[in-house]
């Protein structure tokens, strides 16, 4: 029987493990600057969590959750991390801190989706979570966050689109005018867009549909209906943000139609998109959801972040040479050899040796592939106590003494 990976996972190999540990290396390094703490949620949590937190006209919960019964329990895989550390939020009482409340997150999602090039249905995110912060210079840091991780992994040809969704009283108007927009060709449409109508209209922005972006063209919607009109709370928060970003010298584009994929997003809401993806270009997305942590039965709380895919950002960046390990031990005795290395292990310095003892040629060409030197141990210098290092990039080698090589 022919057992592999199910479709839309992926085996992370040790040839490529090296690019993801810089990733999250680089993600703990420029979070903990700004003093955003680590948090890890279960990979599954109560269904009616993402039902009530993402929202039941998303793609998400209506098509590609992964869920299951388990003594009569509701179970489902998450498929974003953002209810799951909202609801930690609560249940660990971090609203009780003053704020801000930093937190960041890394690890697997699960989507039962078309698996294409930097997606799968098991893939892995990047994200951050501030609470707390009502100010947009809030909004501002957690962009800011964004652009300077994704530049410390080497990535400068980005663009930043924002957008304001406004409050509720905002959306009210807009979605009627959509409404009548869309209308007339309303039937056109895919079943998804003809459900999200009357649920949320704003849905229909966000549709990848190829018929029904054709038909927005045709029928010229973005012409039609104009961005939100903004409440004077509204814009002045937006205008602060843009203000924030300006100063921090983050060039951004402003696009009336960016919406998101989530229900709960309110006010600010951007992406990070790279000019190396093709269509499906945006490496970061995120927005402001005031309204998440009462609606999951805690207490008025804004809060504002963002989640970025690991595998899109490794696409993108240049491979990280692949580790070596100090010290490759070379020697018939393998007894001998496994003492040394044991030493040189004990002293926080990494090293092998050759399980089956094969002939020195064939343990110096392993060496030459997976170490910086290889320790060559053999009946001449055992017997006098002395070791031959053998630097592999060059050959030259010379005897030391084990206070030596534990110098190098």
């Amino acid at each position: 029987m022919n057992i592999k990976a199910p479709k839309g996972t992926k085996d992370i190999l040790p040839s490529e493990i090296r690019n993801w540990q810089h990733i999250e290396k680089t993600a703990n390094d420029i979070f903990s600057r700004a003093d955003f703490k680590e948090i890890r949620t279960p990979i599954f949590e109560d269904t009616c969590l993402f039902e009530r937190g993402v929202g039941d006209t998303t793609d998400i919960v209506n098509k590609e959750m992964y869920t299951f019964i388990k003594s009569d329990r509701s179970l489902t895989l998450r498929p974003e991390n953002t209810a799951g550390v909202v609801r930690a939020y609560l249940e660990h009482n971090f609203y009780r801190e003053s704020p801000p409340v930093k937190l960041w997150y890394k690890g697997p999602m699960f989507r039962y989706e078309r698996p294409q090039a930097g997606r799968q249905r098991q893939f892995h995110q990047i994200g951050v979570e501030m609470f707390g912060i009502q100010d947009a210079s809030a909004d501002a840091e957690c962009i800011m966050l964004a652009v300077e991780f994704l530049k410390a992994l080497g990535l400068n040809d980005l663009t930043v689109e924002i957008n304001s969704l406004g409050c509720n009283i905002c959306r009210r108007e807009y979605k009627d005018r959509l409404k009548k927009a869309i209308a007339p060709f309303l039937n056109e449409l895919c079943e998804d867009c003809q459900n999200r109508y009357e649920k949320n209209p704003l849905r229909i922005l966000d549709c990848k549909n190829e018929n029904c972006t054709k038909l927005f063209e045709k029928y010229n919607l973005k012409e039609t209906v104009s961005g939100i009109e903004l409440c004077p709370e509204c814009s002045e928060h937006y205008n602060k943000l843009k203000t924030y970003l300006t100063a921090l010298n983050i060039k951004y584009t402003e696009n009336t139609f960016l919406v998101r994929g989530l229900d709960y997003y309110t006010k600010t809401v951007f992406e990070i998109k790279s000019n190396n993806l093709g269509s499906q270009n945006a490496v970061c997305g995120g927005g402001r959801y005031d309204g998440l942590v009462e609606l999951l039965g805690g207490p008025a709380t804004p809060a504002v972040g963002w989640a970025m895919g690991v595998e899109r950002i490794n696409s993108l960046i240049p491979q990280v040479n692949s580790y070596k390990i100090k010290f490759f031990v070379v020697s018939d005795n393998q007894l001998e050899a496994f003492k040394l290395v044991s030493k040189l292990r004990q002293q926080g310095i990494s090293a092998d040796f050759d399980y089956n003892a094969r002939k020195f040629a064939k343990q110096l060409e392993k060496a030459s592939k997976i170490a910086e030197y290889a320790i060559i141990l053999g009946e001449e210098e055992i017997k006098n106590n002395y070791f031959t290092v053998k630097k592999l990039s060059d050959s030259s080698q010379e005897k030391m003494d084990f206070e030596d090589i534990i110098k190098l």
